[in-house]
């Protein structure tokens, strides 16, 4: 089983056939690398015509929640904002470069980690069930609403101040991400997401508000 997030040219579609794989086109290094398995896997299986007791592979969206504080620049926005918002100061998000868009308008499908756990555990509970997945909300929101779900878990009231992205980013820079679920839930998952609010509240007040985070 392997689990990474990547971002693609292509969409974020989770066909596991070599074709589908062989049109995502992953926007840096990082991504290229867990790519590259995906195909490998799916290359294997066509060719040898047999498979292990059970192979999956996981697509994980923007994922936040407790234990990453080590993470440094690669920790979640939700931690990231909350490191201001606590003390009722502004946060910074990067400025819209289209015209189509709003500042902070830029949507991610951010994923509560436990739901990403209760993936992963339904899947080992489930041995016949084989295949590549995306995991995540299944909805796009806003990093405006991300920032204004950590304020309101802080108890304050929202301040965002806005950015222009680093142009070296900009090209590569998306502006929309979400999970397309329907592989995951055909193959038998069904438990509900978590919506943004309720994942930032329980990630804030009982870790990131708590005396001790790790627990």
């Amino acid at each position: 089983m392997s689990g990474r997030r990547r971002a693609s040219a292509a969409g974020f579609d989770d066909d596991p056939s070599a074709a589908a794989l062989a049109r995502l086109r992953p926007l840096n290094p990082y991504g290229w690398s867990k790519h590259l398995f995906d195909r490998r896997v799916a290359a294997d299986l066509a060719a040898r015509g047999r498979a292990p007791r059970q192979h999956v592979g996981l697509k994980f969206f923007n994922v936040y929640g407790p234990n990453e504080y080590h993470k440094d620049a690669q920790r979640s926005v939700i931690h990231r904002i909350h490191a201001v918002a606590r003390s009722g100061h502004a946060c910074t998000l990067f400025r819209s470069h289209r015209t189509d868009i709003a500042d902070g308008g830029q949507q991610r499908d951010f994923v509560w980690v436990g739901d990403c756990v209760d993936v992963v555990l339904w899947l080992l509970d489930h041995p016949k069930v084989n295949g590549l997945f995306n995991v995540g909300s299944g909805r796009a929101r806003s990093f405006r609403d991300a920032a204004q779900a950590v304020y309101a878990a802080c108890g304050h009231e929202p301040r965002i101040e806005f950015v222009d992205t680093p142009p070296e980013l900009r090209a590569h820079y998306q502006y929309f991400t979400e999970a397309k679920l329907d592989r995951l839930r055909k193959a038998g998952w069904t438990q509900p997401t978590t919506s943004l609010e309720d994942g930032v509240r329980r990630y804030v007040t009982e870790f990131l508000g708590a005396a001790d985070p790790y627990r």
